[in-house]
């Protein structure tokens, strides 16, 4: 990897004010943009998840968004994308390789020998001849003197952040794109602090505190001693890592905020404790607050980042639940949008996803409406007859729930007989057609959903591409 550039200033353009009819230099643009990103979102997990809350006839606040697209997600070399290249996609406008982040299209993520660029959380990325780095999004909006910020249920250092801010050849390099965070490290080569961050992204939250504790610290996964949190507090940046901290912070007098509030990733929404775990809508809320301090305005991702990491064990109550949460933040930052900037004139808010999965739907399922207990499972129940209400059966008279997989750990050779409880319980793995190892569910290649509000939004209309998605987004906010 070559040695990360540095962004220099970006002029505002200024808008010119005609009579007659708006043309695309007399519209008004918007300052503030959020992009929420739900990992794995797909259009089943959707419908899903919207059946499961309110119901066949409700309305999550997703299906509310006045503008929609659709979005084809395919990277550079393969028609299944990870989340690495679709979400740089989003925030370079470069389709680059599976694994990639953030890098030009040259870059690949394995040597000549198939081996990947890394070794364990370590990367492994050559300096030189393997691609460069291209700029992001938040790095525009960072070089335009606007506030940034990036919150996750995942690790920081998991590739749909870490395509906001980091430039690295392979992924899973979690130890060197937690340092390009970081200034005054020391630290070289691919582990160098990104100066196109400038001072640095000034909201950071999410999990991932084993990436950013020195080596000689129990639960580390640095093999470096070199401890990036204490760093961090003293670039200026208040520190938190539980709920009872996160709640005393004062929005009004914090400007760099770093939260890690779990080792690896946080915890499923519907499992954790909200006594020691922020939800996702409580930190969007929080980063908001003190990014629209800017006067000149701000950028904020939001990533719903483990509906993906439930579709992948192929457990779709805990997917469904972190949809909702997410839907949830959605709706929570733009009622409070509606506060700081009334009618959204200033603000572009963008709501898509890097991928789908192979969840699909089955049977012709009578209608459940939402889910209630066990005895009411809803989408998470059985195929019932339209007609009898009575279980409908397979081949062999077995009943089988509507929500199955392409490809899961829960793949039997022979079905049997199964429960209302057994199927409703959170931990059970809805069954799928191909079999696979535990928790290795995969992608799917669909096109996902993407709905807008706010200036701008307009813009974003028909079948689009995910690098499209950045250069309307990069016009739309004055970039």
């Amino acid at each position: 990897m070559k040695p990360l550039f540095k962004l220099g200033m970006i002029a505002l353009a200024s808008a010119t004010f005609l009579t007659g009819c708006p043309t695309s230099d007399n519209v008004e643009k918007p300052k503030n943009l959020i992009f929420f990103l739900g990992d794995g979102m797909g259009m089943t997990d959707l419908t899903a998840a919207r059946i499961y809350s309110v119901g066949e006839d409700g309305d999550l606040t997703i299906d509310t968004l006045p503008e929609s697209a659709f979005v084809r997600t395919y990277s550079k070399d393969a028609m299944v994308t990870d989340s690495a290249p679709s979400m740089a996609a989003y925030m370079t406008g470069v389709k680059m390789n599976n694994e990639v982040i953030s890098m030009s299209a040259d870059t690949s993520a394995y040597d000549n020998a198939g081996n990947p660029y890394v070794n364990g959380a370590n990367s492994t990325c050559p300096t030189t001849g393997n691609g460069t780095a291209v700029r992001t999004i938040l790095e525009i909006a960072k070089a335009a003197g606007r506030s940034v910020g990036a919150v996750t249920t995942t690790r920081l250092t998991h590739a749909t952040p870490a395509a906001t801010f980091s430039h690295i050849c392979h992924r899973d390099g979690e130890n060197d794109i937690a340092a390009q965070l970081v200034k005054g490290t020391g630290l070289t080569g691919t582990s160098a602090y990104n100066t196109a961050l400038a001072d640095g992204v000034d909201v950071l939250l999410g999990g991932g505190r084993k990436h950013f504790l020195p080596s000689t610290t129990t639960g580390s996964a640095r093999t470096d001693t070199v401890d990036l949190i204490a760093k961090m507090k003293a670039n200026g940046y208040t520190y938190v890592a539980d709920e009872t901290a996160f709640k005393a912070i004062d929005p009004a007098k914090t400007d760099k905020l770093l939260g890690l509030f779990t080792s690896s990733h946080m915890t499923y929404d519907l499992q954790r404790d909200p006594t020691k775990e922020p939800s996702l809508s409580e930190m969007s809320q929080t980063a908001v607050k003190i990014l629209s301090k800017n006067k000149k305005g701000f950028f904020l991702m939001v990533e719903g980042g483990r509906i993906d990491h439930a579709l992948h064990e192929t457990t779709a109550q805990k997917a469904l639940g972190e949809t909702i949460a997410f839907d949830t933040a959605i709706k929570d930052v733009m009622a409070q949008m509606q506060t700081i900037d009334p009618g959204l004139k200033n603000t572009l808010i963008v709501v898509t996803a890097d991928h789908d999965h192979t969840m699909v739907l089955n049977g012709y399922a009578k209608r459940t409406g939402k889910t209630v207990d066990a005895t009411q499972p809803g989408v998470l129940g059985f195929v019932k007859d339209v007609i009898s209400g009575n279980n409908v059966t397979d081949a062999n008279g077995n009943p089988y729930t509507i929500i199955g997989f392409g490809i899961g750990e829960n793949a039997p050779t022979a079905r049997g007989m199964l429960s209302d409880s057994q199927v409703f319980d959170i931990n059970y793995h809805q069954e799928a057609t191909i079999p696979s190892a535990a928790g290795s569910e995969t992608h799917g290649g669909a096109d996902v959903y993407l709905g807008a509000t706010g200036t701008g939004a307009d813009q974003f209309k028909g079948v689009i591409t995910n690098t499209e998605v950045f250069n309307l987004i990069k016009n739309a906010s004055k970039l």
